[in-house]
Order: C-alpha cells, then sequence, then structure tokens
C-alpha cells in the first residue's frame, strides 16, 4: 500500500512538473501559437494575405487597378469599397472576401480593410477646385459618339483603332475586355492608371478635361469591342456540332 502511494506521489508531482514546464515536448514556444484566422486584425497582414496579389504591394498596382490611387479613392466612397471587397464584382477577376459572400474574411476584417486603404492612400484635396465624373452614371453612353471620344483623348497613346500604339497596348483586346466590366472600365477612364502611366481624365487632353457623358461614350464604344464569346479561337457555324458536313 505505501509502495503504490509512493507510486502515485511520484507520478503527480511529475505531471505538475511538466505542467509548469516550458520546455515539455509538443508545447509551443512563446510568439508560437498559432493566430485563428478570423482574428487577425492587422490591415498590413490582411492586405498582403487577400488584396496584394492583383492590386500590388503597397496598393502600387498589378493585374488590377492601384488602390493607392487617390483619385481613385476620391471618386469611389466607403460604400464602392465595402461591397467590391465584400461581394466582389460579377463578371470580372475580382472575387468576394466576406464569409457571407462565400469568403474568408469577417465582417470586421473588410472593415480593416476599407478603411486601411482610406486611411494609408487617400488625399482629401487631391482635385484642388477640379469636379470629376461620378463615379457610375445613370446616363447610357452613345458607342457611335463614344469612337469620336476615343479619337480624341485615347488614341495618342493606344492607337487609332485601339489596338495599341507606340506608347500604350491594346484596349480592344477581347481577352482584357472579357475580364473588365463597363464599370471597371469606367473607372480606369477616370482614375487613370498612373502605375501604368495611364493619365486620369483630366489629362489626356492638356487643358481639356473629360465630362461625364465622354466617359460614358468612350465606355459604350469600348464595351461594343467586346466579342461575344470571349476565347472562343474559332468561328462556329448554324449546324450543330457532330453533325456531318
Amino acid at each position: 500500500m505505501r509502495f503504490r502511494l509512493l507510486i502515485l506521489r511520484v507520478v503527480c508531482v511529475t505531471a505538475l512538473g511538466l505542467c509548469g514546464c516550458t520546455n515539455a515536448p509538443g508545447r509551443p514556444g512563446p510568439g508560437k501559437v498559432p493566430i485563428v484566422p478570423g482574428e487577425i486584425s492587422d490591415f498590413g497582414v490582411l492586405y498582403a494575405q487577400n488584396c496584394s496579389g492583383c492590386h500590388g504591394s503597397e496598393g502600387k498596382g498589378g493585374a488590377a487597378i492601384a488602390l493607392a490611387n487617390p483619385v481613385y479613392l476620391a471618386v469611389a466612397d466607403d460604400a464602392v469599397l465595402h461591397r467590391a471587397t465584400a461581394s466582389g464584382i460579377p463578371g470580372t477577376s475580382m472575387p468576394a472576401f466576406a464569409q457571407s459572400a462565400g469568403g474568408m474574411l469577417t465582417t470586421k476584417q473588410v472593415d480593416v480593410i476599407v478603411n486601411g486603404i482610406r486611411e494609408r492612400w487617400s488625399k482629401p484635396d487631391i482635385f484642388s477646385g477640379a469636379d470629376p465624373p461620378p463615379y457610375s452614371s445613370s446616363v447610357p453612353g452613345d458607342s457611335a459618339r463614344g469612337s469620336e471620344v476615343y479619337a480624341t483623348y485615347c488614341s495618342s497613346c493606344h492607337g487609332a483603332a485601339g489596338r495599341g500604339g507606340q506608347k500604350a497596348s491594346s484596349i480592344v483586346d477581347g481577352s482584357f475586355l472579357a475580364l473588365v466590366s463597363d464599370q471597371e472600365l469606367r473607372t480606369i477612364v477616370i482614375a487613370g492608371r498612373p502605375e501604368l502611366g495611364a493619365p486620369d481624365w483630366r489629362s489626356d487632353v492638356p487643358g481639356k478635361p473629360m465630362s461625364s457623358q465622354d466617359v460614358s461614350d468612350v465606355v459604350a464604344w469600348l464595351a461594343s469591342q467586346r466579342p461575344k464569346f470571349p476565347g472562343q479561337p474559332f468561328q462556329t457555324t448554324a449546324k450543330a456540332m457532330g453533325e456531318i458536313q
């Protein structure tokens, strides 16, 4: 009986020792406890993991527009940023990130990203009295007039037919137009792509800024160049596939 009590005491003392030992096998060391993904609240971490792959390090642009563009942030309000981040942009390569829309981020994390973008990269006085076209417009564009607007404001860089020039690449490429919505085209025309050397609506023609209708019309013209079946490398016939010719 005494032997059993002795063994029990040894086991208890050993267990207590292991509980208090920071070097116990399998016990994570200081700073190594994994963070639950839904509890990450640092803007830098959230942006790097979810945004930088397309929008570039420090918001400088990449496959998608630069978020560190104060002109863009001046025309796109917080509702626009929040909606795009949370729900994505249908018909484009911008996915939904909010859990409510099938993504991985909590509502709080979406807020952290939107607020961080605004706090770091916006400049309230960026327009210096200029009146920019609105982010979106309910007035439809005229593609016929848009061809003339394109010739005036865009052709010097993108070429006479939009297929590229000495200063800029094609903007009527079917693959490109298939990946951007009409709203994204409007956003690019207004805010420019400064990381690519593309000016905003004020500077395409010095001293002659584009009007909201100019923007709508040139977007309508660009949209008219979008192929009906993007990526299809051949023309189909009226006959069904597999039908004997």
